[in-house]
C-alpha cells in the first residue's frame, strides 16, 4: 500500500531523514519506535505532505504521491492525526469530529461515522456540546483519534497517541487502537515512543535512530533483538 524509498528530508541544511525505506501492506499495523531526535515525526509529516521531501520516493497503492500537496494526498486516503492532538479547542467535540469527515468519500458516511466513533469512546458522546478545550488530556486524544477516522481513512498515520498521558489512559488509547485495527483491518503507521507498547501491538516494526532505519523486522524478533533489548527495553 505504501512504499519509502530512500526518502531524504532536510532542516536549514541538517538532515532529519535519510536514506529511509520501508513499506506497509494494506491491513498491516506497522510501528516506528526510536529515542526522540530520530525523525519519527519528520516520517509522517513526509508521508501527509506537511514537509518537503529532498529527496527519494513516496508510492501509495503504486502512485508516485511526492509531488502531490497535502489535501490531494488525505483525498487518498491518509488520514494523520499529529502529534500534540492539535483539536480545535474553541469549538464543540460534536463540530470537530464533523470536521473530520472534509474527505469526499466521508461526507455521505458523516452519520455512521459519528455513531461508530462515539461507540468507540462513550465519553465523546457524554462531551459532544462541551468545549473541545475542557476536555481532559485523554478525552483530548480520543476526540483527536475519533476526528482521524471520521475521514474514514484507508491508511492512519498516528503520532505519539500516548504523549503525556497517564499510564491508565495510555493503555486505554493502545487498547482501542487494537480493536479499531481487529474491528475493521484498518492499515496503520504508528509513531511511539513507548517501545514495548508498540511492539507488542504491530505486525511488523522500525527501530529509527538519527534519521535512519536502524532495525526492522516482526515484533517478535524486534523484541528479541539484542539491539533493541539493551536500547529500548532494559534488558
Amino acid at each position: 500500500m505504501l512504499r519509502l524509498s530512500g526518502l531524504s528530508v532536510s532542516y536549514g541544511g541538517l538532515r532529519a531523514l535519510e536514506d529511509v525505506s520501508l513499506e506497509v501492506n494494506e491491513g498491516e499495523f506497522v510501528a516506528i519506535v526510536g529515542p526522540n531526535g530520530a525523525g519519527k515525526t519528520t516520517l509522517l509529516k513526509a508521508i501527509s505532505g506537511s514537509v518537503r521531501v529532498g529527496g527519494g520516493r513516496l508510492e501509495y497503492r503504486g502512485r508516485d504521491m511526492t509531488p502531490l500537496p497535502p489535501h490531494q494526498r488525505a483525498a487518498l486516503g491518509i488520514a494523520h492525526v499529529p502529534e500534540g492532538r492539535r483539536i480545535f479547542p474553541s469549538l464543540t467535540v460534536l463540530e470537530n469530529l464533523e470536521l473530520g469527515s472534509y474527505r469526499r468519500a466521508a461526507r455521505g458516511r458523516r452519520a455512521e461515522g459519528l455513531e461508530s466513533v462515539m461507540a468507540l469512546f462513550p465519553v465523546l458522546r457524554e462531551r459532544r456540546q462541551q468545549a473541545a478545550g475542557s476536555l481532559s488530556g485523554g478525552e483530548q486524544q480520543m476526540l483527536a483519534l475519533g476526528r482521524g477516522l471520521m475521514a474514514v481513512p484507508e491508511l492512519l498515520l498516528l503520532d505519539e497517541p500516548s504523549q503525556g498521558l497517564a499510564p491508565r489512559i495510555v493503555e486505554q488509547i493502545f487498547e482501542t487502537i487494537d480493536r479499531i485495527r481487529r474491528q475493521s483491518n484498518l492499515t496503520i503507521l504508528l509513531v511511539e515512543q513507548r517501545v514495548v507498547e508498540a511492539l507488542e501491538l504491530c505486525d511488523r516494526g522500525y527501530v529509527l535512530e538519527t534519521g535512519r532505519v536502524a532495525v526492522e523486522g516482526t515484533h517478535t524478533t524486534l523484541l528479541a533483538d539484542p539491539r533493541v533489548q539493551r536500547a529500548y527495553l532494559g534488558a
